[in-house]
């Protein structure tokens, strides 16, 4: 010990001198004699109650994923270690079988050496034990018990495997191993006596186990006789053999119990799972009692029983798909399908306490079934939406209770309540009602990690739908083309603006709140229980998993498809006639300052007809959009952000203004200035002014005044002020709505003046600045 602590000094002395004198002064502690590692561990890392905690969680932590770890890995290299424990067990009983081999030609060799005739021996009985051999040097002495015993083993054992009396006979086999290893040890026998005892004995525990082996065969041996029969077989010795005669005797229960269950074509495909996984799993579970009773815990028997169990797993799955969920999954029976898996799951799990997680073995057979049969109940919705929307109205109504035909009300009931209070057509109706079915059947297999795959199913079938209420719009004909799945679909047209607001109000609904919430049922939490209070629901809706907030914004994206065609239909029935003239030209306003004497100071008709147009369609989405009026406004304002888009990227329009034979006079600025300004007025007016609209605007009326800059005239001194400009858009408004303005005598609208104040002018710049 003082050696030890000598050597550490020195080499702490010698890292000191290397390392400068910061390490000498840390290292003086571990120099001095006296120096106790205990108490200076207890003084430098001392931890407090709430560290000590935080270490003992962590640890348990870490042992707890250590554990599953090496579950893992068990599990992973099962068939590799069960294959090598049964060679390392040929290989004991191979030495086993020459080390008796190597005995006996010892034997032989010490007996010829001594000269022994063994021919010479007089055999008393069938085994050849020879009183007259065995006591040669005394034949006129009393026979000692040893000669006694040597005479009536043989016949002892005979009668006690006769009569089948197994644990006296492996007493009387453990007794004769005794005598034997004492023979060996103290010479009190011949050589050629030991040698037929040895073999007397293998004889007798070869017939032992013979008859152990045909008894544990035997289907008539179970519980506690096949337990006592596989457990003597252990105490001869020979404990894989045995092992293995337990798991087929339970198999060939299983078996024979599997003769009376039959199944038929008109059979209930859960019944039939649950009598299978009664027989099955419960056999399973007592091969794992009698296994851990009889061999314990050792990794060689519980590594055989747990591929057996595993092998019983599989067997049992291909039975339950081939009678139970292929029809099933075919019709796209996911109700059925998730009740079969339910039912073997919940047998397969109670399994668990015994050591035997096989429920990722029946996931993993069971995941084929169960997706056909979501791809097949996806499909059957997507083609009821479809054929509904052929006969769709578009006349938005309340669900229909009193029709409403539902196998599990009771289960739905609290996701509908809420869509209730909405307006859907027939088509959306009907559409939510097979969603929300789809969600109770789908919601118990989240074990199987098909919420995903259930969520990218559903959004493809409800971009589908989406797909359809396009087809309605009218004019929409031409982008057939680029949905894949609509085919040759017929869909009744929405005609009115009414009926097209209307697949708005479906598409919106649905995806911003009634899917939403039914897919609320693939979370964890909301399998528990339905019925929390409303703090912990907004909670979890506030906490819901990535995956669904990404699922939401897709569906979202497809409302955003529906919305931008309905936007672009709209814009173009207001820009072009019928004719495919346009209302929107340059000459509109260049023409303006050829006609000054007939100038009437109005916004131009195509804004005229926008404001009506998005008045008109303000008023149906009050009504349809009832508790979502920022859906309504966000439609209105993309509504006009598309017309003055176009306007903004239409090139000839811009290329007359700048470029044009005749330049843009003034009265023509003032007429686009007024006209913009309009745009602005009423969208702020409708709540609907958004920044790109406003940024849009900007821009357009930049290009207009940057092109009657390029003709060497100021815009800013034609344009007369601000508030005669929102005076006239004001009355404007006000006209178009029905409500004419009384008109200050005091002040003539129609006359614009040619002063203009630096007010006016600043506020001009200020307005093409922003």
């Amino acid at each position: 010990m003082a050696t030890g602590k000598t050597s550490r000094t020195r080499s702490a002395v010698a890292s000191a001198k290397e390392n400068g004198p910061k390490l000498e002064e840390g290292l003086n502690p571990f120099k001095t004699e006296k120096f106790d590692a205990e108490s200076y561990v207890q003084s430098n890392c001392s931890l407090n109650d709430k560290e000590i905690k935080q270490l003992c969680t962590y640890l348990v932590d870490l042992k707890k994923a250590s554990a599953e770890e090496m579950r893992r890995s068990v599990y992973a290299n099962y068939a590799a270690f069960i294959r090598t424990s049964k060679e390392i067990s040929d290989l004991e009983g191979e030495l086993s079988s020459i080390r008796n081999l190597l005995s006996t030609q010892a034997a032989l060799i010490h007996g010829l050496a001594e000269g022994v005739h063994i021919d010479s021996l007089s055999i008393s009985n069938s085994d050849g034990f020879s009183l007259k051999a065995a006591t040669s040097d005394s034949e006129d002495k009393e026979i000692s018990d040893l000669d006694k015993w040597l005479v009536e083993f043989p016949d002892l054992l005979d009668v006690l495997l006769a009569e089948r009396r197994v644990e006296e006979a492996l007493a009387a086999l453990d007794e004769g191993e005794r005598v034997v290893s004492e023979a060996k040890e103290m010479k009190s026998i011949t050589p050629s006596v030991l040698l037929s005892l040895q073999n007397s004995i293998a004889e007798r525990r070869q017939k032992l186990a013979d008859q152990l082996t045909e008894a544990a065969c035997q289907p008539s041996t179970r519980g506690a006789e096949l337990r006592a029969s596989v457990s003597a077989l252990k105490r001869l010795g020979d404990g894989p053999h045995a092992h293995s005669l337990l798991l087929n005797a339970h198999q060939q229960r299983y078996q024979y119990n599997m003769q009376i269950l039959r199944p038929s074509s008109t059979s209930y495909g859960g019944a039939y799972t649950a009598a299978l996984a009664q027989l099955v799993f419960s056999v399973v579970a007592q091969a794992a009692s009698d296994s851990l009773a009889i061999f314990g815990e050792e990794p060689a028997y519980t590594s055989e029983l747990v591929m057996w169990a595993t092998k019983q797993t599989e067997a049992f799955a291909l039975l339950v798909k081939r009678h139970a969920l292929a029809s099933s999954a075919a019709a796209g029976g996911l109700r059925a399908a998730a009740e079969c898996v339910q039912i073997a799951l919940g047998h397969c799990s109670l399994l668990e306490a015994r050591g035997l997680a096989l429920c990722p073995v029946l996931l993993k057979l069971f995941r084929p079934s169960v997706e056909q049969a979501l791809d097949a109940n996806l499909k059957r919705i997507q083609e009821s939406s479809a054929a509904l929307a052929a006969a769709d109205d578009w006349v938005l109504t309340y669900p229909p209770t009193a029709n409403r035909q539902s196998s599990r009300p009771s289960s739905i009931s609290m996701s509908n309540t809420t869509a209730f209070q909405h307006k859907l057509t027939s088509s959306a109706h009907r559409f939510n009602l097979m969603v929300q079915d789809f969600f109770e059947d789908v919601g118990p297999l989240l074990s199987m990690q098909l919420g995903g795959q259930a969520l990218e199913g559903l959004f493809q079938v409800f971009n589908s739908y989406v797909n359809m209420l396009i087809k309605a719009l009218p004019g929409s004909m031409e982008e057939e083309a680029g949905f894949e799945d609509s085919g040759n679909k017929i869909v009744r047209m929405a005609e009115t603006e009414n009926q097209q607001i209307a697949l708005l109000a479906n598409a919106s609904l649905l995806a911003d709140e009634l899917l939403p919430r039914a897919a609320m049922k693939l979370s964890p939490i909301n399998q528990a229980s339905y019925n929390d209070d409303n703090r912990r629901r907004t909670s979890e809706r506030q906490n819901r998993h990535p995956e669904q907030r990404e699922w939401r914004r897709r569906l979202v994206g497809s409302v955003d498809r529906l919305k931008d065609t309905f936007c672009r239909q709209h814009a173009l029935d207001l820009i072009f006639t019928e004719e495919g003239d346009s209302h929107l030209t340059a000459d509109m306003y260049i023409n303006m300052d050829g006609n000054a004497e007939e100038v009437e100071w109005l916004p131009s008709f195509i804004f005229q007809d926008l404001f009506v147009k998005l008045n008109r369609m303000a008023n149906i989405a009050a009504d349809m959009f009832v508790g979502r009026e920022r859906f309504a406004t966000l439609l209105l304002m993309r509504l006009t952000e598309t017309v003055m888009l176009w306007l903004s990227e239409d090139q000839s329009f811009w290329d007359d203004i700048e470029e044009g034979p005749r330049p843009l006079g003034p009265l023509g600025l003032q007429q686009f200035y007024l006209d913009m300004k309009f745009v602005v007025c009423f969208a702020s007016h409708g709540r609907y002014l958004s920044r790109n609209l406003q940024r849009i605007v900007n821009e357009i009326i930049t290009k207009a005044m940057a092109a009657f800059s390029a003709t060497g005239m100021d815009p800013y001194r034609e344009l007369p002020e601000d508030e005669w400009f929102n005076d006239l858009c004001q009355d404007a408004m006000e006209r178009l709505s029905g409500k004419p303005k009384e008109i200050n005598g005091d002040k003539d609208l129609n006359s614009p003046t040619a002063s203009v104040s630096a007010q006016s002018i600043s506020s001009v710049r200020s307005h093409n600045s922003s």
